[in-house]
């Protein structure tokens, strides 16, 4: 079967085999194909489907088939219809997930209190599907891991609001980041103030900082530190707004 190797999937390799997606497991993998088992049983088409593990011993998923937005990521990304559509259908995975909430899985990254859902934890534009302009998918489970809601949707707001200028690349030049951080609250349904879920983003950002510091020393990688200390600057951005 021909490979095609895909970008993406940070610390491992990921390749295209027909429709499928395969890529090298990990102790969390059996949570994370039990989350999606879970998620399409309860009607959220929009994930990869589980499809077990192959020959040589990669796990096995379904291909969506779309595009993938990268950056300096397109104007049509930075609809209003675009960030809508991404915190329905968070709201529903989360909706989806609780089942496993408190079931004795191993994930790859903490959870984190008060556990409420399982988190996507890299819900983002780089990890969504489209076709036409449409949002159709999200990929990339790997990271997902218990904890609360506002957690995974202070990730979405840094991306999609957006809240930080690198992820804004390609957007228009001034948006309006509090009326779009209202919408994105508004789309999820549920009572934060934006005080709160900026304070959730910055809380996000630190912890993001402190792994990413890690990965850099583990690794050598000039670009992890760098990206570390875009989180901070972000993170004081973010605490100075609210």
């Amino acid at each position: 079967m021909e490979e095609e190797m895909l970008t993406g999937g940070n610390s491992t390799t990921v390749v295209r085999v027909d429709d499928t997606v395969r890529r090298t497991v990990g102790p969390w993998t059996t949570a994370v194909h039990q989350l999606l088992v879970r998620l399409r049983a309860e009607g959220v088409t929009e994930v990869p489907e589980s499809r077990g593990v192959d020959e040589d011993g990669r796990e096995v998923l379904s291909y969506i088939v779309g595009v993938v937005p990268g950056y300096p990521l397109s104007e049509w990304v930075w609809a209003d219809t675009v960030l809508v559509a991404a915190a329905q259908l968070m709201r529903r995975i989360h909706d989806a997930s609780t089942a496993l909430v408190g079931e004795d899985l191993v994930w790859q990254l903490p959870t984190h209190h008060p556990v409420e859902v399982i988190c996507h934890n890299d819900f983002a534009p780089y990890n969504l599907v489209f076709r036409n302009g449409q949002l159709r998918g999200v990929i990339d489970f790997d990271t997902a891991s218990p904890g609360p809601r506002i957690w995974d949707l202070a990730y979405l707001a840094y991306r999609l609001v957006p809240l930080t200028d690198d992820a804004h690349d390609g957007g228009p030049p001034t948006p309006d980041r509090a009326g779009r951080l209202q919408l994105l609250i508004d789309s999820y349904e549920m009572p934060y103030e934006p005080a709160e879920l900026l304070a959730a983003v910055a809380a996000r950002l630190e912890e993001l900082a402190a792994f990413t510091d890690a990965r850099a020393a583990e690794t050598g990688r000039d670009d992890f530190a760098e990206h570390a200390a875009m989180y901070r600057r972000d993170r004081d951005r973010v605490l100075a707004t609210g």
